[in-house]
């Protein structure tokens, strides 16, 4: 029996370590804090895979690390990706293309600065679009803002 359960122990031990990496669904994050909006317009570099309207929130630890500079473990970003439609002369929200969200962890997310990276299709939490590879793409695009602990956006008074 004990080496039944020892095996067990084995088996299971990838399945735990793989969802200690798992970026939750941030449910409630329109509750948090607005940061920014912004929008990428086509021209820009990413405007294929990022184009449209961008709402930044962070959570209460978030919040703190955009005032102190560096970001504590337990922060959470999120960036709301919207179709950007123009309607009577006005940029307007179109339908939900990807809610995209950073969460800060020293240890678990420590091969990409400290942060581990999702998105979401659609913002549908069942809709994962970010695997391995993409995240260390996502945090390859944000190595660039290391003196800023790898976060573009900034807190503005």
């Amino acid at each position: 029996m004990k080496r039944l359960m020892s095996a067990l122990g084995w088996a299971v031990l990838p399945l735990c370590a793989a969802a200690a990496e798992v970026v939750e669904y941030p449910e409630g994050y329109r509750n948090w804090t607005h940061v920014k909006s912004m929008v990428i317009e086509q021209g820009h570099a990413l405007y294929e895979s990022f184009g449209g309207i961008h709402h930044i929130y962070a959570n209460e630890s978030a919040l703190r690390g955009y005032r102190a500079g560096e970001f504590p473990d337990g922060s959470v970003l999120v960036f709301d990706l919207l179709e950007a439609q123009a309607e009577d002369h006005a940029l307007v929200e179109g339908p939900r293309k990807v809610l995209g969200v950073m969460v800060k962890d020293r240890t678990r997310f420590a091969a990409t600065g400290g942060w581990g990276f999702e998105g979401f299709a659609g913002g549908d939490p069942n809709q994962r679009v970010v695997a391995d590879k993409a995240a260390e793409a996502c945090f390859a695009c944000h190595a660039q803002q290391r003196e800023r602990d790898y976060v573009f956006s900034s807190w503005r008074d």
